[in-house]
């Protein structure tokens, strides 16, 4: 057996240098359909990173106005809290002092159905003695006035009308 051949027949020289071949025949042409590649992954990632930040500033405005309008509900709240409270104050304050001038009114009204039955017991008095001041003066009269006495009763009173006419003329 011969051995002679050496570099040239050894396979793997014969691969490497189809391989070499391959590489600067296609080389270049790999190299750009693997660039381009890359180039538009890093478009892709590029637009996606780009779109994720543009949500990430719409989400952050989302939450700056939903806590604007949270914060703007719950002053609205308080406003109106402190509304009920000030119109259940106005309508406590109202009511005590609409009880209080029912209150007033009930009391004058009973004080005057008090004067009036005061008065009508004053009147029922002052009638009665003067009912019971006829009938003694009608038996006092009829048991102890003679004719006589009684005619100088009507001569006095005769006398006395002009002096009584000139008061009540006066009053």
């Amino acid at each position: 057996m011969h051995h002679e051949a050496g570099l040239l027949s050894d396979p793997p020289f014969w691969v490497a240098v189809a391989f070499v071949i391959f590489f600067v025949l296609f080389g270049r042409k790999i190299w750009q359909v693997l660039v381009a590649m890359l180039d538009k992954r890093t478009t892709t990632v590029r637009a996606e990173l780009a779109e994720a930040q543009r949500l990430r500033h719409e989400a952050e405005a989302m939450l700056r106005d939903a806590s604007a309008r949270r914060e703007q509900a719950l002053a609205d709240a308080r406003t109106m809290l402190d509304n009920a409270q000030a119109q259940a104050a106005k309508l406590a304050q109202d009511a005590a002092a609409e009880a209080e001038h029912a209150a007033q009114r009930r009391e004058r009204m009973a004080m005057d159905r008090i004067a009036a039955a005061e008065k009508a017991a004053v009147d029922e008095v002052r009638h009665s003695a003067a009912e019971i001041a006829t009938v003694a003066a009608e038996q006092a009269i009829r048991e102890g006035l003679s004719a006589e006495a009684d005619g100088q009763l009507i001569d006095h009173a005769i006398g006395g009308l002009p002096a009584a006419l000139v008061g009540r003329r006066a009053a």
